[in-house]
C-alpha cells in the first residue's frame, strides 16, 4: 500500500471504530480492539462498522504496528477475499432453475491442468492444488449477481460495466495453504509478534504471499468453473483480500494488518450484504488514514455460528432459508450450513453503509442482486 502522509495516521488517537449509534456494536467485539491495542509495536487500531468478535481478535479491523508484525491478527485464512466478475451472460435470458441444476460439484477437485493454471498465475504448484477451484465452507460463497442500480456511471463505464449482463461474486480463501501457514507459526510463536527485520518475519511473509496469489488465483478459477457451467465466460473486473499484511510503503517500518477488512487504497471494492439483501461496489474517497486505508469486507455476524441455529430453529426450518426475500435462490445442502449462514445471523448491510457514507469515506457506484448462491451440495 502506499500512502506519503504517515506520521498524522499514527499520532491521534489510538483506538477508533467507525460506527454510528444506529449499528449495533458487541461489547466482546471492543474488548477484543482495545486488547489487541495493547500489543507491543501496535500504533493504531481500527474498528470497522462490521466489527464482531474473533477468536481473539476481532474480525472487522485493521491495525497499524511498528516494526513488527502479527500473523496471529491475519489468522488461519491469509488471502481469504472477494472478487467481481462480468460474465456476457444477458439477464435477460436468466433461467433460474434450469441454471441451478447446471451448478454442481465446485465443492470438487478442478478436473482441468492445475499445473498450468497455476503457472499462468505466476505460481509453482503445491501439495494443496486438489483444492484449487473450490470454494471451501463457512461464509464463503460463489454468487451469480446482476446489477440492481446504478449510482455512478462514470465508474461503471471505467470499469465496462453493463447493467444488460450478468455479474459474479467470489468469497473464498486460501484453503489449508493457510491452515498451515498459521499452524507452523502458532506452534512455535503463539500470539507473539515478528520483528520485521529477522528471517523468521521474512519467511512468514513470503508463504503470506503465496497464500494471497494462491488464494486469488483459486477465486478465478471458481469464477472460471461457475460461468463455464452457465455456458458463459467471464472476465476479472477487480479482486481484494480480507485477510492480509502489507507494508506501508512510505515508511517501511510500519505494517497494516487487515483482520476482516477491505483494503480502499486500490480503487473500487464489492462489499457483501447477506444472500438475502444487495451488495455494494464502492468507490473509497477523502482522508483514507482516518480508516487505515480500510473498509468493511461485509456485513459482518450479528450472531455467532454456534447459536445462531437456536435462535431460529423454533421458527424455521432449512429449507425456508433456500429462498430468499430478494427472490434469490441458495444451493446449499448441508443443513446446518444453511442455520449458521442465515441472513438474520448478519447485521443490516444498509446500516454498514451509511456509517461509511456519514464518515465521508466512500461513494456507492452500483448496487448487486444476488440471483443464485452457491455453497455446496453433496457428495453422492
Amino acid at each position: 500500500m502506499n500512502n506519503s502522509e504517515t506520521e498524522p495516521l499514527v499520532n491521534k488517537d489510538k483506538i477508533k471504530v467507525i460506527a454510528s449509534k444506529d449499528n449495533w456494536i458487541e461489547g466482546e467485539a471492543l474488548k477484543q480492539l482495545e486488547k489487541t491495542a495493547q500489543l507491543p509495536g501496535i500504533l493504531k487500531a481500527i474498528g470497522l462498522p462490521d466489527i464482531h468478535p474473533g477468536r481473539g481478535t476481532p474480525v472487522g479491523a485493521a491495525f497499524v504496528s511498528k516494526k513488527i508484525i502479527y500473523p496471529h491478527l491475519i489468522g488461519n485464512d491469509v488471502g481469504c477475499g472477494i472478487g467481481l466478475w462480468k460474465t456476457n451472460l444477458k439477464k435477460r435470458k436468466f433461467k433460474r432453475d434450469k441454471w441451478i441444476k447446471k451448478l454442481s460439484e465446485l465443492e470438487k477437485p478442478w478436473a482441468g491442468d492445475r499445473t498450468e493454471w497455476l503457472s499462468a498465475h505466476g505460481l509453482e504448484s503445491s501439495d494443496s492444488d486438489h483444492a484449487l477451484g473450490t470454494i471451501g465452507s463457512g461464509n464463503h460463497f460463489a454468487e451469480l449477481q446482476a446489477i440492481e442500480k446504478i449510482y455512478d456511471q462514470n465508474i461503471c463505464d471505467e470499469l465496462q460495466l453493463d447493467k444488460k449482463l450478468l455479474m459474479m461474486v467470489i468469497h473464498s480463501g486460501s484453503r489449508d495453504i493457510g491452515d498451515a501457514l498459521f499452524r507452523s507459526f502458532a506452534e512455535e510463536h503463539r500470539a507473539q509478534g515478528l520483528q520485521s527485520d529477522t528471517n523468521e518475519a521474512k519467511d512468514y511473509l513470503e508463504r503470506h504471499d503465496y497464500a494471497l496469489k494462491w488464494a486469488a488465483a483459486s477465486r478465478a478459477l471458481i469464477a472460471h468453473r461457475m460461468s463455464e457451467k452457465l455456458g458463459g465466460e467471464c472476465e476479472s473486473v477487480l479482486d481484494i483480500f480480507h485477510n492480509a499484511i502489507s507494508k506501508i510503503e512510505s515508511h517501511e517500518e510500519l505494517w497494516l494488518h487487515r483482520k476482516g477488512a477491505a483494503p480502499s487504497d486500490c480503487g473500487c471494492v464489492v462489499i457483501p450484504g447477506t444472500r438475502g439483501s444487495l451488495s455494494y461496489l464502492v468507490s473509497p474517497i477523502g482522508d483514507q488514514r482516518q480508516n487505515a486505508w480500510s473498509l468493511p469486507h461485509g456485513a459482518g455476524r450479528k450472531w455467532n455460528r454456534s447459536t445462531t441455529k437456536a435462535r431460529l430453529k423454533s421458527r424455521y426450518n432449512a429449507d425456508s432459508f433456500l429462498k430468499t426475500d430478494l427472490g434469490g435462490y441458495v444451493i446449499c445442502e448441508d443443513k446446518k450450513l444453511l442455520f449458521e449462514e442465515a441472513p438474520q445471523a448478519y447485521k443490516n448491510i444498509d446500516t454498514v453503509i451509511n456509517d461509511m457514507l456519514e464518515a465521508g469515506i466512500i461513494t456507492i457506484v452500483a448496487t448487486l442482486r444476488p440471483l443464485i448462491t452457491y455453497k455446496v451440495r453433496k457428495s453422492s
